[in-house]
């Protein structure tokens, strides 16, 4: 089986890309946007990078030839001048829908997050369900993946982590009193190939998230107590973070804007995780805190 992975170059994509090369049995078509970043792919015969722009429907269309499964992985968080929700999550997630449908692709798994819904008030979560509701309406088999905070190397989450448990004194927004379900990324990766592997019939839509809810502080504090550093945790109130992050994304075109702090401080939540559905088994908190700290030092 082929599969074909677009944001290739993401932590998301590169651990994936680890993983297939470990399997054996697959191969991947690694898709990102310039030959400079194709560069940093892993080597290995079994991953073949292609260039793509999700503008150029032809060409994204011959990037996924002879492809069993499409993974989307690309998307934004943070817009910016050039990047915005809808050009980068919704219009990207139609494009490659579109093409994987033309070139005669089997399946596509989107990779969503946590409160998704073409209904929310919060502007990246509606983006996120429209991008869903795209996939799951296309003429594909689809599995849809709604994730927490990833904890791994090279995620974002682990080293805004890392970065406030290393100092001795550090302020969370809201004091870190959200509850977050953080999941290893290496146990995305398996979920992800286990729905290629396993392609269901129509489109089914999963909310996977790690074994352990604890409060965001608390993350902080155990991450710390690993670096066997002493921390004191204060509190920057939401409502200031957000005003400011107001006017600096109004005077910039982008950056952290009130929408994003929103999504950062919501609480995690899910009525079933789908590890069971997947057949998966999750690593617990505490195993992945000491692969991403064991990392740090190795990087110092």
């Amino acid at each position: 089986m082929t599969i074909a992975v677009t944001g290739a170059n993401s932590s998301v994509g590169l651990n994936l890309l680890a993983h297939i090369v470990e399997r054996g049995d697959l191969d991947a078509i690694g898709c990102v946007r310039s030959q400079r970043v194709a560069a940093s792919l892993p080597e290995s015969p079994r991953i073949t990078a292609r260039i793509v722009s999700y503008q150029n429907a032809d060409g994204l269309e011959k990037a996924l030839d002879g492809v069993s499964c499409v993974v989307h992985l690309a998307g934004i968080l943070i817009e910016s001048k050039a990047s915005t929700y809808e050009s980068a999550n919704v219009a990207s997630a139609a494009a490659v829908a579109e093409a994987a449908r033309a070139a005669g692709v089997q399946h596509i798994v989107l990779v969503s997050v946590i409160g998704a819904s073409s209904d929310s008030p919060n502007r990246y979560l509606r983006s996120k369900g429209d991008a869903e509701r795209v996939v799951t309406e296309s003429e594909l088999s689809a599995t849809v993946l709604r994730t927490p905070i990833l904890l791994g190397v090279g995620t974002a989450g682990a080293a805004a982590i890392l970065r406030s448990a290393s100092r001795g004194k550090t302020r969370l927004l809201g004091g870190g009193r959200y509850t977050v379900r953080p999941l290893d990324l290496d146990d995305l990766s398996r979920a992800i190939l286990l729905a290629c592997v396993n392609q269901p019939t129509g489109a089914l839509v999963h909310e996977l998230v790690g074994p352990d809810a604890v409060q965001y502080r608390e993350l902080i504090a155990l991450t710390a107590g690993l670096l066997d550093r002493e921390l004191s945790i204060g509190t920057m109130p939401v409502w200031i973070a957000k005003a400011g992050a107001a006017i600096a994304s109004r005077v910039s075109g982008g950056g952290v804007s009130p929408t994003v702090i929103d999504v950062i401080t919501a609480d995690e939540v899910v009525e079933t995780n789908a590890d069971a559905a997947l057949g998966l088994t999750l690593t617990p908190l505490s195993t992945t805190l000491e692969k991403i700290v064991s990392d740090h030092g190795r990087e110092r």
